[in-house]
């Protein structure tokens, strides 16, 4: 049986709502005109975050995404993410989990991979 953990995914340039749950920050980077208090941030998981090397060759290119997120996957098995992996399916057993990014398009970004990742129970990164 799998089991489904309710995650979204926001812009951190977005006002917070009642509605987030836990309000976790994906990015490697800190975003860019936000301060750590209009964030309203729990928590900032930056070791989480894909690489420097496949965030610069990826480069928000859409006709790039189905290969980002296949070697974005392939980084979540790496000891490091997976601790921080278990660590957000953790929080989202317990509170709806409200990933954030300061990509523009987020349906692209590796917190649209990462929360499909998230919301499967306990099932390997890889599809």
């Amino acid at each position: 049986m799998t089991t489904r953990r309710t995650v979204q995914i926001r812009r951190i340039y977005d006002d917070p709502t009642p509605h987030d749950g836990t309000r976790v920050l994906v990015d490697r980077l800190w975003p860019r005109g936000v301060s750590k208090t209009r964030a309203h941030l729990d928590e900032w998981c930056k070791q989480i975050a894909p690489s420097t090397e496949l965030r610069r060759w990826y480069g928000h290119d859409p006709e790039l995404f189905d290969e980002f997120a296949r070697r974005y996957r392939d980084e979540l098995t790496e000891p490091e993410r997976v601790e921080a992996l278990a660590h957000l399916r953790a929080l989202a057993d317990q509170n709806k989990l409200t990933l954030l990014t300061g990509t523009k398009n987020t349906d692209i970004s590796e917190a649209a991979v990462l929360a499909d990742v998230v919301a499967r129970s306990g099932r390997s990164p890889r599809k």
